[in-house]
């Protein structure tokens, strides 16, 4: 009789450690990826740090007015190439317009799905603002893979945790 009890009580129990936010009974852990060093041209890559098969590349850029805001002045507009990416599912990096200190003043994250070609070849533009543009000396892709986050432990204790891409780039970062 008395182990009966004890098994009943069981599952009441491992829920009330669940709720208390005893994660360790699931063994959660998120771990975030180091950012990779960027580049005009850099090699996609994992939260692993693994190439997915996929380079990333900035054609050309240049300063000039958006199309659909000529008042806000001077952007950086760029073109950018993936080669051997799926046009629908593949990856995707941030593309930041830096200084020559290589400090971003504006960044984006740029999927392949936005860019057209055949045969693994996608070809896209962007636009990228920023506050000072005559401070601009080129555009340069962070190789780390964007396109997909996994929910965290603290989002699903149960299902969630694992690598993580790193933070977005952003403005003032040293890239």
């Amino acid at each position: 009789m008395f182990p009966a009890r004890i098994l009943a009580g069981a599952p009441l129990a491992l829920v009330i450690l669940a709720v208390s936010g005893c994660s360790s009974l699931w063994g959660c852990t998120d771990t975030t990826a180091k950012r990779g060093e960027a580049g005009v041209r850099v090699q996609v890559e994992d939260t692993s740090g693994r190439p997915l098969g996929v380079t990333a590349e900035v054609v050309d850029w240049r300063l000039e007015p958006h199309p659909q805001e000529p008042s806000e002045g001077d952007q950086v507009h760029f073109h950018f190439r993936f080669y051997g990416a799926d046009d629908v599912s593949g990856p995707a990096v941030d593309a930041c317009a830096v200084d020559k200190e290589r400090v971003a003043l504006g960044c984006r994250t740029v999927y392949s799905s936005e860019a057209f070609g055949p045969g693994g070849d996608l070809t896209g533009d962007g636009w990228l603002a920023a506050e000072h543009p005559d401070q601009v000396a080129g555009v340069l892709l962070i190789p780390n893979d964007q396109s997909y986050d996994r929910r965290t432990c603290e989002q699903d204790i149960k299902d969630g945790g694992g690598p993580h891409p790193p933070e977005p780039a952003g403005v003032g970062d040293q890239l």
